[in-house]
């Protein structure tokens, strides 16, 4: 191929057989050479693993396909793809994404004009405004504004969304932030700016991210994360504002 690939982007897959966008997948990749889509199969109990194998098959140049035998979470297979793509490929920017497509891969792969020789770190938040298109259900939409202003609160940063599943990086800042693994399966978005927190210092690393306000966000209501995580959340949450908070002192003292 001689186009050049630009951005990677991982997708992580768990029992993805039913609903896995095919078609768009497809008809994404024809129209974006400078793309690299990486999906993690993690763990899959179904056919998923199949279905991206075909697809890799099909363009295997634009399409690769990581696999593991046992569940590691969305949090260590979203590290694994971004350390492999790292280290296999050339390319410039990488990001993550859910596989639902919540967000348009055009809209996530698009993000990276927002990426610089300052900001190293974007992401999209879903911001209800007019000309977006943000649909969610009022019951999610309530509960995520509760635990997103807790999130703020906790990393003393003005983010108004935190759990938005787009997230774009430069490549040189992803090796640093996905080095280690994660303390949380599912809130290791939190733990990305803790992180970014201890790179770059609290006064400039407002400098180095940017949040970007989605165009649209469809709510799939297809969520792979347990009702009763909701209660293990607070858990999480403690455990990540108390392991980096002390990460902090030690660097400040």
């Amino acid at each position: 191929m001689d186009t050049e690939i630009q951005i990677c982007i991982v997708i992580p897959c768990y029992n993805e057989e039913k609903r896995f966008l095919s078609e768009e997948f497809s008809s994404f990749i024809k129209d974006n050479p400078d793309v690299l889509l990486c999906f993690v199969n993690d763990g899959s109990s179904d056919h998923t693993f199949g279905i991206l194998n075909y697809l890799m098959i099909e363009y295997p140049n634009q399409i690769d396909v990581i696999s593991y035998s046992k569940n590691k979470g969305k949090a260590e297979a979203v590290r694994q793809g971004i350390l492999y793509c790292n280290s296999k490929y050339n390319h410039i920017f990488i990001a993550f994404l859910d596989s639902d497509l919540s967000i348009t891969l055009q809209e996530c792969a698009d993000m990276r004009s927002y990426l610089n020789k300052n900001i190293c770190f974007c992401f999209g938040s879903r911001i209800m405004r007019i000309g977006a298109i943000i649909e969610r259900k009022f019951y999610r939409f309530f509960l995520g504004r509760i635990i997103a202003t807790f999130i703020s609160n906790i990393l003393d940063l003005k983010v108004y969304d935190t759990q938005c599943g787009c997230k774009l990086f430069t490549k040189e800042i992803s090796d640093q932030l996905f080095k280690v693994k994660f303390e949380s399966k599912w809130l290791f978005d939190v733990e990305i700016f803790f992180r970014m927190i201890l790179i770059f210092g609290k006064k400039e690393v407002l400098t180095r991210m940017l949040e970007v306000p989605v165009l649209k966000w469809i709510d799939k209501d297809n969520s792979k994360i347990k009702p009763t995580y909701f209660f293990r959340l607070w858990f999480d949450l403690f455990k990540i504002n108390y392991t980096y908070k002390k990460q902090i002192l030690q660097i400040l003292n």
